[in-house]
Formats: C-alpha cells, structure tokens, sequence
C-alpha cells in the first residue's frame, strides 16, 4: 500500500469492491456473519481507469494555508515536535478512528475502532505490535471507515458496539466535512504553537496530505453519493452543499439553514475556505465541472424561485439562493466553470423558456410586474381606490429596497464572472446578446406574452447592464470615444438585418458595412459591448414594458367610457333594468381595480428613482453619442456641434437603426411625464440641446411619428410639477444660450414640415404638435429675446415664414369651424333633452343613440375646442409682434375673413346656438375666444392691407357685427373703453373703404378669361401653370403652394418658382380694369363684348 494511488483509482475499486458485496450478500433470512470485508480487496487490472496525476492549481486565497512566519520581539524557547507522533495522534483526531480496541472502548466508542483494518494490517506485518497512523495509512483508514455501516447486522460481539456507536443517520458527506473541520482545527492548535520550524513545515506537509484526500473523497460522495453506505431518507450528493449554501443569508427562511452547532456542518465562515479547497483539487482538467456543476444546478433552480409570492414571499428563501451564488462566484475556478456549463447559455432556449432554463434565468426573472407575478400586485395593492398615497408609497419602499437587493447583487454576480477571465467575460457578453436575439418580437406591434421574455427579465437584465455602463459615462464624455462607430460592420453580436435604420435603405446598410469590415482590425472592445447591448436591451426590454405599462392607462380610460356609458342619464334607476345595470357596473369597476393594480406594479419597478437615474442617464449618454455621430467635427459636445446640423447626412449616422432614436424619444417622451424632478440633478440640458438640435435638423430623421414626439417631449417639460410653475425646461427655455438662439426657429420649422408627414394621420396628428407648439411659445413670449429671435426668422427668410403664417391661419379656420359646429350639435341635443316629456317618449335604443352621439360630439369638441383656441392665441400675440407678414396678397384676404366668421358665430345672430352645459368639460371659453379674436383686429387695425381686406369680405362683415362685438366687450370687461375705441375707429375705417371698393368694383360684366379660375375675382398678376397649362391669379397659386405643394389641376409637383408670368394677359386686365373705372356709367349700360370692341384679339394658345 506504499504506491499512492489517487482518488479515482480509490473510488473505482471501492465502488467494485461494493459491487461484488452486493452479488455476494446473502439473502435477508441468512444468518451468516456479516463482519466487514477486507478493505484492501484489490479490483482486476483492467478494470481500473488510467490514474490521472494531480495537478497542483496556483494557491487560493485562504487565511488558515498562510505560511507560518514567526516574528518575535524576544527570544522564544522552541520546543521539539515528534511529528511521527503528531501524525499518529492527528489523524485518529481528524480521522476519529483507531486501530486499538482500548482507545475505543475509553472513548465509549466514540472514537471507532476499525478491527478489520487493525486484523488486515496485522497479517501484513505480524512483527508489529503497534500500528503507528501515518499517511501511508491514510486513505484505508478513511476507506475502512466510510465503508462502516451502522444498519448492518454482525454476529461479532467485539464489533457490535463500534457499529452500535456510529452517529445515526450521518452521510458520507457530514462525516467528511467533519474531518475537515477538525483537520482545520489541528492545524490552527500546530501554528499556535513554539514548534520548531523545520518541524512544523514537516507536519503541515503531511497535513496538507490529509487535507487532499478528505477533499477528494468530498467531491467524489458529491458526484456519486451512493459510493458507500448511506442513511436512508436523507438529501444526499449536491443537495448537501446546498443546503449551507442556502444559509448563508440572514435573511433566508429559517428552514434553509443547517444547525450551525454541529461540528460535521459548514457554516458560513467555512465556506469559503471549503470551495476554495474543492476548487484547487478538481480545477485541473476541469473536473471541478463534475463536482461542483451538479451544485450550481441545484443552488440556482431551487423552489424557492419558482414560489408565485416571488419576492414577497415571507421566507425570502431566493436571499439564500443570491448569497449561495455568490460564495460559488467569488471562487475563481467555480466562476469560470458556471460560464462554460451548458445551461449557462443553452443552444436550444427559446425566448419564453430562456429565462427558466438558464442558470441565472429563475433568478433575474424575479420582479413585480403582474403578468408573471400576480400575487405582488394582490398583495401590495389589492383595493387600490381604497389605498392612501402614503400606503402606496410604503409599499414602494419595500418593494423596491427588495428589487434594489437583488438587482445589486446579479450585477456584482455577473461583474465577478466578467472579471473571472477573457474567456468568461466573452461568455457574459454572449448571454446578453443571446437575451437580445431571442427577444426581437418583443418590439412587434402584436406580441403574444407566451412567446418572448418576462417583462421582469428583460428589465433586469437592463439593470445590470446599466451598471455595467456606468464607468464609461462620465461628465465630460472624455470615455466616449472608446465606443467604436463601426461596431455594427465589424461584429455580429447584434443581428440588425430586419431593423429599419434612420435614414438608409437596407441596401445601403449592407454597402456600407461591407466597406467598413476589417478582418485585420481587432474585436471591439468591452465598453463598445456594453454600450451597444444595453442600447438594444433598452429597445426590446424597459421601453417594451413602458409600452405594455402605456397599454394599461389606454385599457382604464376604455373602461371607464363604458362605465359612462352604463350609467347614461340615469334613467335606469328604479326601472326594472336597475339591477342588471349595477351588477354590469361594478363588474366593471371590479376590472377597472384590478387593472390599477398591475398600473402600480408596474409603477414600482419603471419608476424606481435609482432605475430612473440610470435610464435618464444612459439615455442623455445616447443622445449626445448621436449628434456626435452627426457631428461633422465628431467632437459634440466639446464643443457643441453647430446647430443646425449640415444639410448632407453622413453614411455613418444614415445606417444606424432607428430604434436609438426611437428609444431616446420614447423614454424621454415618458419620463418626463412621470417623473420630471429626476432631471434636477442631471440631464436637463442634454436633453434641450438633443430636442433643439433635431427640430432644427429635421432631415437627419425619416420617422415623421419620431419628430412629432421630440416636439412632444418638449411640450412635457413645460408642463407645471411641484413648485416648478415652468415645469422641467420653462425657466431654461428663457436663459438658456441654446434655446435663446435656436428654439424659435426650430419651432416655427417643425410648424411647417408637420403638415405633410406622410402618414395617414398626418391631417390629425399636425394639430396635436402645433396645439404643443402654441403651448410653448405662450410659455416664452414675454421673453423679448425670444421676441427678437421670431423677428430676425422673419427677416431671414420672409418666404417661410409667410407660409407659417398661412398654416396657422388654416388651422384656425378648419378648428374654430369644426369646433363651433360640434357645439351647434351639442346644444341641439341637450335641448332634446331638457323637453323631459319629449325624451321619456323616446325608445330606450334612441335614447341610447344619442347619448352616445352626445359623448362623441363631446369629445371631438373639447379636443377641437383646445387646439383651435390654442391657435388663436397664437394668432394674437404674433400679430402684436409681427404684421408684415400677415398683411402678403396671399394670406390678408383669409386671414379677415376667417376673423370675421368667428366674429359673426360669437355675436352674431345665432350665437345661442353655442350655448351647452358644462362648458369647463369642454373647454369653451366664448369670453376669452372673442376678447382674442377683438385683438386681433385690433393689433392690425393700422395696417391699410387688412383693412381693405376686411371690407372685401361680403360673406360675414358687417359694421352691425362690430357694433354687437364692442357692446359685448363692454359689458362683459373683456376689453377697456380705450380698446374699444380704437375698434370703432377701425370700422369707420373699414366702412369707407368698403364705399370706395364698391365704386371701384362696378364694373359691369367681366369677360371670363380675367377671372382666377379658383377664386371667381379678377386677376391681377396672371401666370401660366407649367404642366397643367392653367392660368391663374398668382396670389391665389401663391396661397395654394403654401399648404400644398401640388398644382391644384393635375396634382403635379410645382413651386411657385417654377410658374410663367404672362404679360400680355396682364397688360389687358390693366387696361380693362382703367376703362372700366373711368366709364362707370357707360361700362355698366354695354355688353362685354362692346366694351371689348377694338381690342386686340384674345390670345387662345
């Protein structure tokens, strides 16, 4: 037995030896004797494995394996150490065994005498009368042993107390740790004492001999637990490592810890030690994957995870799992091992498995959002209504101090196995890119929940990677060049096949990338990982989840008009339908709850203030990483790229996928709605410069719908929260530099490109972004800087700001139109139904009919009512500011004639048609809707254009009208006696041009070749339309192009550049018109034709 043999051979010729037992035992009813066979019973050659040498693994760290260094302020007497005899003592000691009968019989058999062995070894050497233990005799003491077992009969009496003394019900595993633990206790009493050194070095040494062999045989009862007799009904194998792995929380359920007291348990301050040893002896040729591989499964697949009270179980048993994982991480070797297991990153996971079947899967898909936790909501929001804030608020706390817990630890997990090696590091990164592939459905318009990941995995997966991109973004951006442009030409870790990029077609993406491979180039970095994966787990993770989260406030507001709509005018109550009709109300409101509380679920998690720091951080990170890629210099925002960005997009920026606008809009667009006192801290000004910088650079984006929200998310900062009266960005709209200098021309550009988005909503959709525009230049316009900032606009270019002009006049005249014939509707039905006895002889159906009509009338009202009110004011205050450009032939002869419609609709004879209930519900002010109109006739009441247009106007004008108009001011103070002065002034004007216009326009009959084929009036500037060949007055195609940029009579492409003067027209109506004027009376007493006599002959080509 001097030839060493390593564990392996040991294991493979007990487990013969075993198995020969079994074949040999005899039946149940034997009685033949049942002693221990031999344990040096030796297997045939060739059955036995090839031996594997054990390879000695770099030390790890570990306090009680430190050299012994003896320092000494004064001389010690070192005393001499028998170490033969130390050995002997220490490894009974450890071992608690012997080979002499009476040091068992004086312990009471607590140390077991193993008599078989003693037996064996005396036929050996029968010269020896004492057997000294040494480490020669080591591994069939420890085989001897393990081999015992308690519920085995023996007719040997001398035995019988050993096997009746063994500790019942212990495994193979407890016993080991047992001698573990006493094999660390004699080391510690050695280096206490004043041995001599060279005799301590001799004792560790064949200590550390004791210490493999216990390892050895540790890993290999983990791996094949029924190696030797075992106990029955008790966990054996990994499940034994768990269980302290599992108690290594304070935390975790009671039930999960072992009993601390018992000397063959680890507890926590073993640990470490303890895996670091099964580490260095299975670490060499991976056999660590065999012993350790089978704990990890077990440690991170446990019930615990898979409870439905998830993280609000009382027993918190997923603490124990977190901290059993990060004992096994801290280990080099177990770290490394847990990234090259297959279940790590399984090849055949799906989207919706992936998260239950890897091995960190159970626990990041841990969270709160209903669909995957319902008992959260139930149990921390159950009866919402009934919830106080400050109930609400406590749950949050909780909840989040439990998310914030645990989402810490999984990023210091998967830091540790990043840090572990190159090799795990590339597996991490994997992990995360293999999230992001499976999950690309999640971005879909109809996805179904069962086929992609958890809300609660992806977000915190989002979590960790946000912590991971937390060193590169510094204030000053001095990091952000290590993120590598070409990333998606030069690595495959993200699949951008299918998305849509930002201004590219997929055939220029491909070009591009394929100009931009370097095969000699080396990988991108790890920053450029990180950055690019969380860019793209923002997409298909948190922003999805906001979105479902969005989904819920839409399915309230749904519910809640049904609601509405049961209850109708009441006339059900006591009826016989009374009781039908609650019972389908509270059913509905019982839903309605229940939505409520998945809305506060979500809340708790998407608005945690330390997610929302991150989000808002790494989303301000993004956005200026993108203008930098637009930027010509690369070096935004040292210094700031100039605004507005070149005409020429580059490639580089074109090929980007448009998801990183996307989400950059669509995170801001929502967090700033919810939790805008986030941005105090930080982030408030990248996020003007990335709004200002695109309104004004609108080419650089494709996505009309993209637009629209930046011009949104602008509107939201403005809105009032707290004590900020100005919201998020008010006051820095009025003192910012940036927003000084370009926030006029980026809204007044936006005003314009808004009309044509080409979307099928664009007719829509450009009310909502100029109500918001409206909005926030109400919210500047005192400031004279801005003011002054309009005007140079204006100057600039006088051509598009006229076409501004015309927009907000066309939208004035569509909204305040609709908005004034909707309420014309409303109050005929509501006098439908204050005729009591009219009504209740209606059929139930009719009257459910215009209920409903009422409602929708209502709701198209209120929103029509706001936008058209909106622009009106808009009106106002830019007509005080600016005239000239509201005075152009193109756009004064609307302008008063919208003006004095809505006049005429306020005060006019069939103003009690607006009269409805509830007028706040729909937000129609007719005060405040006339005193604006009256100022604005009043801010142009000194422009001789508008007056002369006001008199032309004979559909609405009249000096009766104004009369009515200033009574009504008066007596309703909406304007002082001064204004209303100066507004009869302005219509005395008005009626003496109207007498001169009168004279001037008698001009008999007008040949039809002067008239403007689309207004009816004389022409005055003719010109020829290019493609249609139609002659028109310019002012009039002047008008046209200003909302559309089509030739009216063919829908060709046209601009008013391209239009042909025609002189010789014009020359003709000139002359015409001077005769006519100068004959008034003799023009009007002959025919055309006579009138026309001697001209020349009209020119028909």
């Amino acid at each position: 037995m001097n030839d060493a043999a390593t564990p392996q051979e040991d294991a493979e010729r007990i487990r013969l030896k075993r198995l020969a037992k079994l074949q040999n035992a005899p039946s149940a009813s034997s009685s033949g004797p049942s002693t221990p066979a031999p344990a040096a019973a030796t297997p045939p050659p060739q059955l036995k494995p090839s031996p594997k040498p054990t390879v000695a693994s770099p030390p790890l760290k570990r306090v009680a394996e430190a050299p012994p260094t003896v320092i000494s302020a004064k001389k010690k007497t070192l005393s001499p150490l028998d170490v033969n005899a130390w050995e002997h003592e220490t490894i009974g000691n450890v071992f608690h065994v012997t080979l002499d009968r009476k040091v068992a019989e004086q312990s009471g058999y607590d140390i077991v005498w193993l008599k078989s062995l003693a037996d064996e070894l005396k036929v050996e050497e029968p010269q020896r009368t004492v057997i000294q233990l040494n480490g020669d005799l080591i591994d069939r003491l420890l085989i001897a042993r393990l081999e015992l077992d308690p519920g085995n009969m023996t007719d040997d009496l001398e035995f019988l107390p050993v096997l009746a003394s063994l500790p019942p019900g212990q495994t193979t595993f407890e016993y080991l740790v047992g001698c573990w633990k006493r094999l660390n206790s004699a080391r510690s009493a050695l280096m206490k004492k004043s041995y001599a050194p060279v005799d301590v070095q001799n004792a560790l040494t064949r200590l550390e001999k004791v210490r493999e062999l216990i390892i050895s045989y540790t890993g290999l009862t983990l791996q094949e637990p029924e190696m030797f007799p075992q106990p029955l009904g008790r966990p054996l194998g990994p499940p034994e490592l768990v269980a302290p792995l599992l108690s290594l929380s304070a935390l975790s359920a009671p039930l999960l810890s072992s009993s601390s007291s018992s000397p063959n348990a680890l507890t926590a301050s073993d640990i470490d030690v303890f895996l670091q040893d099964l580490t260095r002896r299975f670490e060499p040729d991976n056999e660590i994957d065999g012993v350790l591989g089978p704990v990890v499964r077990q440690l991170l697949f446990h019930e615990s995870l898979f409870r439905p009270e998830g993280l609000g179980g009382g027993d918190s048993g997923w603490r124990g799992v977190v901290s059993g994982l990060e004992a096994l991480v801290s280990i080099k070797g177990i770290a490394l091992m847990i990234t090259r297991m297959e279940d790590f990153n399984p090849p055949n996971a799906t989207a919706a498995n992936f998260e239950g079947v890897s091995l960190l899967g159970p626990l990041c898909r841990l969270g709160v959002f209903g669909r995957e936790w319902p008992g959260i909501a139930q149990t921390y929001f159950s009866e919402p209504d009934k919830r106080s804030r400050d109930d609400v608020d406590s749950s949050n706390a909780s909840l989040r101090g439990t998310l914030k817990s645990l989402q810490s630890s999984l990023f210091q997990i998967f830091n540790t196995l990043v840090r572990a090696s190159a090799e795990s590091r590339e597996a991490v990164l994997e992990y995360f890119a293999r999230v992001v592939s499976l999950n690309v459905k999640r971005a879909g318009m109809q996805v179904e929940p069962d086929t992609v990941a958890s809300d609660s995995f992806m977000v915190t997966i989002q979590s960790i990677l946000l912590r991971f991109a937390e060193p590169f973004m510094d204030a000053n951006y001095s990091k952000m060049d290590r993120i590598d442009p070409l990333f998606y030409a030069r690595s495959n870790r993200i699949d951008l096949k299918d998305e849509t990029r930002i201004k590219a077609t997929s055939e220029e993406a491909a070009r591009w990338a394929e100009e931009n491979q370097d095969p000699n180039a080396p990988p991108p970095n790890f920053v450029s990982n990180i950055f690019y994966l969380t860019v793209a787990m923002s997409h298909y993770g948190i922003l999805r989840t906001i979105s479902t989260y969005n989904d819920l406030a839409k399915h309230l507001d749904d519910m809640q008009r049904h609601v509405d709509m049961l209850q109708g005018d009441g006339s059900w109550m006591g009826s016989p339908l009374q009781a039908r009709t609650e019972q389908a109300i509270n059913t509905v409101k019982m839903e309605m709850g229940k939505v409520r509380m998945q809305q506060l679920a979500f809340e708790t998690q998407l608005l945690d203030p330390e997610l929302v720091f991150r989000s808002i951080g790494f989303t301000n990170f993004l956005s200026t990483w993108l203008i930098r890629q637009a930027d010509p210099a690369k070096k935004h925002p040292n210094p700031p790229a100039v605004i507005p960005l070149p005409k020429e997009v580059p490639m580089s920026f074109r090929v980007l996928p448009e998801y990183i606008v996307e989400d950059i809009v669509d995170y801001l667009h929502f967090i700033v709605q919810t939790s805008p006192d986030k941005f105090e801290l930080s982030g408030k000004t990248e996020l003007l410069i990335f709004v200002l910088t695109f309104l004004n650079s609108t080419w650089y984006i494709k996505n009309p719908f993209l637009k629209s929200k930046i011009n949104d998310v602008l509107f939201f900062g403005i809105w009032g929260y707290g004590r900020e009266r100005n919201g998020l960005l008010g006051n820095m709209l009025n003192t910012n530099p940036i927003a000084l200098k370009h926030l006029m021309p980026a809204l007044t550009h936006f005003y314009i490109e808004v009309e044509q988005t080409g979307a099928s909503s664009q007719f829509y959709d450009k009310f909502s972004a100029r109500r918001n525009i409206s909005y926030i230049l109400k919210v500047v316009w005192d400031n004279p800087t801005h003011r002054e900032a309009l005007n140079s606009e204006a100057a600039k270019d006088g051509d598009k700001f006229v076409r501004f002009v015309n927009l907000m006049i066309n939208d004035v005249t569509y909204l305040m139109d609709e908005s004034l014939s909707e309420l014309t509707q409303i109050h005929t039905i509501q006098q439908e139904m204050d005729d009591q006895a009219a009504w209740n002889a209606q059929s139930v159906q009719h009257r459910r009919e215009r209920e409903g009509t009422l409602r929708t009338l209502e709701r198209h009202a209120s929103g029509y009512i706001s936008l058209g009110r909106s622009t009106v004011e808009l009106l106002k205050v830019f007509t005080a500011e600016l005239k000239q450009p509201f005075m152009m032939p193109e756009i004064v002869d609307r302008l008063a004639a919208m003006l004095d419609y809505n006049l005429h609709a306020l005060v006019g004879p069939k103003y009690r048609d607006l009269e409805v209930r509830d007028r706040e519900k729909l937000k129609f002010n007719p005060k405040a809707l006339l005193s604006d109109i009256i100022q604005v006739f009043l801010n142009l009441s000194d422009q001789e254009p508008f007056i002369r247009a006001v008199a032309g106007d004979g559909r609405s004008y009249s000096q009766e009208l104004f009369e009515r108009a200033a009574n009504t001011a008066l007596k309703r103070t909406l304007k002082s006696e001064t204004e209303v002065q100066q507004l009869r002034a302005f219509v005395a004007k008005v009626e003496e041009c109207r007498l001169n216009l009168e004279a001037e326009e008698d001009l008999g009959e007008v040949p039809d070749e002067f008239l403007d084929p689309l207004m009816f009036t004389i022409m005055r500037d003719p010109v020829l339309l290019p493609t249609s060949r139609t002659i028109i007055d310019r002012s009039t195609i002047k008008s046209h192009l200003l909302s559309d940029s089509k030739d009216p009579f063919n829908r060709a492409q046209l601009s008013i550049e391209e239009v042909i003067p025609d002189p010789e027209l014009k020359a003709r109506i000139d002359a015409f018109l001077i005769e006519r004027r100068s004959k008034p009376a003799e023009v009007a007493a002959l025919p055309a034709d006579a009138a026309l006599a001697g001209d020349a002959p009209m020119d028909t080509a």
